[in-house]
């Protein structure tokens, strides 16, 4: 396609280069005119008589208007359409926290699809992975990301009229930086930071300024979520008892003192503040509780409050939460997320259905800046990629009244992203396994829990027996492999989620089969899993570890895949013992298998008899055997 513009293009051309050549577009004489021009407000993008038009309000909107254009003019039918930006402020929370550091182009290509999309943010969660000066063990090993790097990509994301900013931690959730020997003194718990000590205020100080400088943005996010532990470390045997609340809000002054006198406008998780007035300290989603009045009295006004909500698909829920919010005063904005949160896949059916709902919500209540988080818990094992249909959704809420139109928006991502959406569903079967809720509602993740549970132990054999998951992976491996697509640039990104699925036909019910075996003495079928069935299922479990190491190589910085490596060797090193304990056994070398002679319990509280989907569990650790992987006299 060909296409000659004209108008005032004024801070437009570096971005307009740039996504002219994602899309294989090109400017030329005799190509396609358009017009541009500002609007009143509304984005407008059409083609007419042979004459093509984009008028637009704000920056971002030209970028999404230019895709439109690209979308539907480039057969050259006649077409128009006029868009109003519901959500002011939309855009994704790249977790870079948690192993998996964005490489600085992975970080620009997702950010030429969200021009595309028409987003106009992007937060960065930046526990300890970004420089300090003087604080050497800040980010030590874990690929942070230098000044000069965060500077390139606010640069790059402003030429889109995307607006980046950092969200860092004062507070708690620090546990990889606390967590070495040499910073003890800046440590209350295991995450949290020891409060009210002069030197941890100069090191929050060198936080806001390291982590805001690189950035046009004048936002900061301060954290300050799952504080539980707050004051109950080294703070308590040196003060005594006091309120997490008024522990916390003297911090908090502190801290917004400080954003303040550098002109930065900061925002923080609501949820300590709801957990405070539970009356428990801990619950976050209680209807029942009410911010008390000299609560809200002594919480600054200054500071916008991000409530996040990732679970509830029903509008009356966030209506209730709202409310909630309502005696602080504070300015509220709103954190969902794409669901690939510990797991290898994307739980689509609950996020999407979560995401309308909440989104609805929002739009009806005034509630205009909205973030689409996407966590990496325990290692990040999935990546934003695979989210993309879940960035797209949020995105063409943003520019819908009510809720978008499915048919919209499979042909959006479809030229956004060159995937088909049905592709990406594909990742939501994963984890929606028999035995799972409607949707995976109760956010099940049997995709990681099976492929690292140990198949002599069986920790979640009991979760899933009877449930033919070997059958459920054999069609979710054709599945994907029949929606791939070698021509699309981004194919590559099933490369994991196919071979993950290979490998679970062959293991997920492999313990079963042993325990059944060996319950009945059948000592021929044990050999024959021993010599045939475990070495197959390695094999299969090496071709994945090479797929996802190319996959990790190529999106996310080298510093955290050793851990991803290590699980995939934990894998494979158990297999091969399995093997030989499975043959002694069977030649009569050795009298019993202790580990198949244990009785199989259900895992967890959390499984299908309880209707709480298949289970849940939250670190690789605990998938992996019931014994001791570390141990500290002192958890904090």
């Amino acid at each position: 396609m060909k296409l000659r513009f004209e108008g005032d293009l004024t801070g437009l051309q570096p971005g307009l280069q740039v996504l002219l050549q994602e899309l294989s577009v090109t400017e030329a004489e005799d190509g396609l005119k358009v017009a541009v021009g500002p609007s009143s407000g509304d984005l407008e993008v059409g083609l007419e008589q042979g004459a093509a038009y984009i008028r637009y309000g704000q920056k971002h909107q030209f970028y999404r208007a230019l895709g439109l254009l690209v979308q539907h003019g480039s057969g050259g039918e006649s077409f128009s359409i006029r868009e109003k930006q519901h959500l002011d402020v939309v855009g994704p929370m790249f977790d870079l926290s948690r192993n998996g550091v964005l490489t600085l182009e992975s970080f620009k290509f997702m950010l030429r699809k969200m021009a595309l999309m028409g987003m106009n943010t992007v937060m960065l969660y930046l526990e300890d992975t970004y420089e300090i000066e003087g604080e050497p063990y800040f980010g030590y090993m874990r690929g942070r990301y230098t000044q000069a790097e965060l500077k390139e990509i606010d640069d790059y994301a402003d030429q889109f009229g995307i607006e980046a900013f950092p969200s860092i931690q004062t507070l708690a959730h620090l546990e990889e930086f606390l967590k070495w020997e040499p910073v003890k003194e800046y440590k209350d718990t295991k995450g949290a930071l020891l409060v009210g000590y002069d030197k941890t205020d100069e090191l929050v100080e060198k936080m806001i300024d390291a982590a805001s400088a690189p950035f046009r943005s004048r936002k900061i996010h301060i954290g300050m979520d799952e504080a539980e532990e707050l004051g109950r470390g080294k703070y308590l045997d040196k003060n005594g008892f006091t309120s997490r609340f008024d522990i916390m809000i003297t911090h908090l002054d502190k801290v917004l003192d400080m954003t303040r006198r550098r002109g930065l406008k900061a925002m923080m998780w609501s949820d300590m503040f709801l957990k405070l007035a539970s009356g428990t300290g801990s619950e976050h989603y209680n209807k029942d509780t009410q911010i008390p009045a000299e609560m809200a009295a002594r919480i600054p006004k200054d500071v916008d409050l991000v409530y996040w909500d990732y679970v509830h698909t029903e509008e009356a829920d966030y209506e209730s939460q709202i409310a909630q919010h309502a005696p602080l005063g504070c300015n509220l904005v709103y954190a969902g997320g794409v669901w690939v949160f510990n797991t290898f896949g994307v739980n689509y059916g609950l996020s999407l259905k979560a995401t309308d709902a909440a989104l609805r919500v929002n739009k009806k209540y005034g509630i205009r800046e909205a973030y689409a988080t996407m966590w990496g818990d325990d290692g990040m094992e999935s990546n934003p990629y695979i989210a993309l249909l879940g960035l797209q959704f949020y995105a063409e809420h943003a520019y819908t009244e009510g809720s978008p139109d499915w048919n919209v928006l499979a042909e959006r991502v479809k030229f956004c992203t060159g995937l088909e959406a049905d592709a990406y569903l594909q990742m939501k079967y994963l984890d929606e396994t028999p035995g799972s809720e409607p949707d995976n509602r109760k956010q099940s993740n049997p995709s990681k829990f099976l492929l690292y549970q140990d198949v002599l132990l069986g920790l979640f054999d009991k979760q899933i027996e009877g449930l033919e998951m070997s059958a459920h992976y054999a069609k979710v491996e054709q599945d994907i492999r029949s929606r791939r697509d070698p021509g699309a640039a981004l194919d590559y990104i099933f490369d994991v989620p196919e071979k993950l699925a290979g490998v679970l036909k062959r293991k997920s019910e492999i313990g079963i089969e042993l325990k059944r075996a060996y319950d009945a003495g059948d000592k021929d079928t044990l050999k024959r899993v021993a010599e045939d069935v475990l070495p197959e299922i390695a094999e299969a479990v090496r071709a994945l570890r090479a797929a996802h190491r190319t996959q990790w190589l190529s999106m996310f910085k080298p510093f955290g895949w050793e851990v991803i490596d290590i699980r995939y060797g934990g894998v494979l090193s158990r297999l091969d013992t399995a093997s030989v304990r499975l043959l002694d056994y069977a030649e009569g070398r050795i009298g019993r298998i202790e580990e198949l002679e244990q009785e199989r319990l259900l895992y967890s509280t959390s499984n299908r008899f309880t209707n709480k989907g298949v289970g849940w569990c939250s670190f690789y650790y605990r998938m992996a055997s019931p014994n001791v992987f570390f141990h500290v006299n002192n958890p904090f």
